[in-house]
């Protein structure tokens, strides 16, 4: 060791820089002024040589080897102020390179910053942690930033520095618990993971980063830096009015839910790229007449099974179907073909692996720390620490990055139920009370009613979905009225209700006539998304076309008169793909849906042909779609046929200028000369019949206009008679009303 040097009295910090463990390495590497020198090190392990060159001269000073390992330093004398500098390191082939050093620029955060992640209200925790391609003092490189309170030391490790943390340990913000570092030289396609020493003996994890934009693909778990602000968007229409109005609670909305991954694939069984689903998926949905589609969670998961919902990069689209930017052009041509975007989005819990958010700096920094608040039972997961100001701050800016950097459209939260109850899916002594002593998750609470108020501060037009499955009261509710301020909430048990009621075989379905009714006496206590989700799908419930009894020609009629109700019903729609063609077996997210269907039975291409007809006939008829949070779009015609197992209402626009008759008939008996109250005298119009012959039904139409007579029933002044056909519903055009 060179005995001039001014760590030769500090060998404790040499052996903590060498050994990987040294805190404060800013403190050491880099030029340090003392008195009328400047002392300047490095560590580069794998040099043989180690020199200074002043930029503006080109004047080298060789440096000294201070270690073995690689720690180098030189004194430049006369020297008041840090000189503009690089490094020249000289490899044992000879071999040389010039390269910035990390250690000569300062902080990448100002104080503002640092004090709102401090005090954990930054909207946009992006735009500070995670891995930034930019331009310091010239200089083109990345800044890294990761917050990590309670580690002992952080590094960023990859190709460019062999995976070695002594090489590019990161500075430590004490006022926010975050470590940052700018590494000069590289840029998007960098390969990355910070490595993390933790204050436990010999535990050092290697952590993919939280904030980052993209990662490897499965099994591989690093970081990948990408530049999320390059991408050219060319749907400016959409965001600047289509959206807004497409959005109002009096506009349809009618919604595909789809997996990525299995929707379809290439031969081999290969995924569709984001490009690929750009071309194929985005026209499919339009032709059908979909307003929207919605996507199982897209953020980067290690297991394909999980679908999605066990996320590890938050802040990264996963890499299995392309890149961000293709990504970003998928959403592009959905929204110049009108068609809006909607994303799952898992805020509930993580997965335990290793590289992810879990014991992240070697304490219990996302999660919980006591099992009974920690780990979700169900899933083997773990539960978000909502009562931590971090977390939130990560949360809520996550939900603002995709709507930002992606420009999604909505946001369907998933196991909203398991956030709001401690005590879920938990026996008694599993859970520990609130500070009440009650069983509501109190911090979760007031983390959901955040995420709508700024999500919506920020974007008005944007909509939020609550999947949940209790009977909270006031989830579609403002938050200033105490409620929880989604828009929307999934009718979980209008979905549980209709399918149990559809399973029975028709003949015993009398039996259970209030189970169909049961809906309404709830219908306009929230603002209601009626659907038919992959969860309905899977794990031996069979697919929807399997769940209806009977034969094959009356599972088919089953499925029409079941797809009719859910259209007609107050509440927005929404179907899992391969519903629509009838798919036979239940979905797996490791192949394909069974697109051969339609050309091997004419069966599933008419039942395609039925639902898209069904989603124009709903999205052209105000009647259907303007007033589904109140009974002035609804009325009863008779809901007492239970012995015949027939339902009549009539839905109404918001002036009831227009209004639509449906009757749904549950048995497959025709009934001739059926008669029914309706409110106005004139002709009514058969405009949809789902027993039509070109929907593989049995024929059994009314074609010609159905003249009302004054005659009262069902307690309305004039009455109908036509045909009922078997297993079907039929939508009548009622005469229009003057204003």
């Amino acid at each position: 060791m060179d005995q001039n040097s001014l760590l030769t009295a500090r060998p404790d910090e040499i052996e903590a820089i060498v050994g990987g463990y040294h805190g404060d390495p800013f403190s050491v590497f880099g030029p340090h002024v003392a008195g009328k020198d400047c002392y300047i090190r490095a560590f580069h392990p794998q040099a043989a040589q180690l020199a200074v060159i002043i930029r503006a001269s080109g004047t080298e000073f060789p440096m000294t080897r201070l270690h073995d390992s690689g720690l180098f330093e030189v004194a430049i004398a006369n020297t008041a102020e840090a000189p503009d500098y690089r490094l020249k390191a000289v490899f044992r082939d000879g071999s040389e390179v010039l390269y910035e050093d990390p250690y000569a620029f300062g902080s990448i955060f100002s104080d503002y910053d640092e004090y709102l992640l401090a005090e954990g209200t930054h909207d946009r925790l992006y735009t500070l942690l995670g891995a930034h391609p930019d331009e310091l003092d010239g200089v083109a490189g990345v800044r890294f930033a990761v917050w990590a309170p309670n580690a002992l030391r952080v590094s960023v490790v990859g190709d460019f520095n062999n995976w070695d943390g002594r090489r590019h340990a990161m500075r430590f913000q004490h006022g926010s618990g975050v470590w940052n570092i700018f590494l000069p030289g590289i840029g998007p396609g960098t390969i990355y993971k910070y490595e993390i020493k933790t204050r436990h003996v010999d535990y050092t994890v290697l952590k993919t980063d939280p904030v980052g934009f993209f990662s490897e693909l499965r099994p591989n778990t690093a970081s990948i830096v990408w530049d999320v602000d390059a991408y050219d968007w060319h749907d400016d229409d959409w965001i600047k009015s289509e959206r807004s109005a497409n959005h109002s609670p009096d506009r349809p909305m009618n919604v595909y839910e789809v997996h990525l991954g299995s929707w379809r694939r290439k031969q081999e069984n290969e995924w569709l790229t984001y490009r690929d689903l750009a071309e194929q998926l985005v026209p499919y949905v339009k032709e059908m007449g979909y307003t929207h589609v919605e996507l199982l969670p897209v953020a980067e998961h290690p297991f394909d099974g999980s679908w999605g919902y066990q996320v590890t990069g938050y802040y990264a689209v996963t890499s299995r179907y392309g890149t961000p930017d293709e990504f970003k052009l998928f959403v592009d041509a959905c929204h110049q073909a009108g068609i809006g975007v909607i994303l799952d989005w898992v805020p509930a819990h993580f997965p335990r692996d290793q590289h992810g958010l879990a014991f992240f700096d070697g304490t219990f920094l996302y999660e919980h720390a006591d099992p009974r608040q920690g780990e979700h039972p169900d899933w083997g997961t773990l539960i978000f620490n909502y009562g931590r100001r971090e977390v939130r701050q990560f949360l809520i800016s996550n939900a603002i990055f995709w709507l930002e950097k992606y420009h999604i459209d909505g946001l369907r939260v998933d196991a909203v139920a398991s956030m709001l109850y401690l005590d879920f899916s938990r026996e008694q002594g599993q859970w520990i009370p609130n500070r009440y002593g009650g069983r509501e998750n109190i911090e979760a609470i007031d983390f959901i009613r955040e995420f709508n108020d700024r999500v919506h501060a920020e974007f008005p037009d944007v909509l939020t979905i609550a999947e949940e499955s209790t009977s909270w009261s006031g989830v579609t509710r403002p938050t200033a009225e105490t409620g929880l301020g989604f828009d929307l909430k999934w009718n979980m048990g209008w979905m549980h209700d209709t399918l149990q009621y559809m399973e029975n075989d028709p003949i015993h379905r009398s039996y259970h006539h209030g189970t169909m009714t049961f809906s309404l006496l709830y219908a306009f206590s929230e603002r209601f998304l009626l659907p038919f989700s992959h969860d309905e799908v899977v794990h031996l419930k069979r697919s929807m076309l399997d769940k209806m009894p009977g034969d094959l020609w009356q599972k088919f009629a089953n499925l029409r008169l079941l797809y009719a109700y859910q259209a007609a019903h107050p509440g927005k729609k929404m179907l899992f793909m391969g519903g629509e063609f009838g798919q036979w077996r239940e979905w797996n997210e490791a192949r394909s849906l069974d697109w051969h269907l339609l050309d091997e039975n004419p069966s599933h291409h008419a039942l395609l042909g039925y639902v898209k007809d069904l989603n124009q006939l709903y999205s052209a008829e105000k009647a259907l779609y303007e007033v589904d949070s109140s009974w002035d779009g609804f009325d009863w015609l008779d809901l007492h046929d239970a012995s015949r197992s027939i339902l009549s209402f009539v839905r109404h626009s918001a002036e009831k200028q227009d209004s639509i008759v449906v009757v749904c008939n549950f048995t497959p008996v025709v009934r001739e000369q059926f008669r029914l109250g309706v409110p106005y005298s004139g002709s009514y119009q058969e405009i949809l019949n789902s027993d039509a012959r070109r929907f593989a039904g049995s024929g059994v139409i009314n074609s010609d206009p159905i003249g009302s007579q004054s005659r009262p029933w069902h307690d309305q002044p004039y009455s109908i008679e036509f045909t009922l056909p078997p297993l079907a519903a039929v939508f009548l055009r009622a005469p229009r009303q003057a204003q």
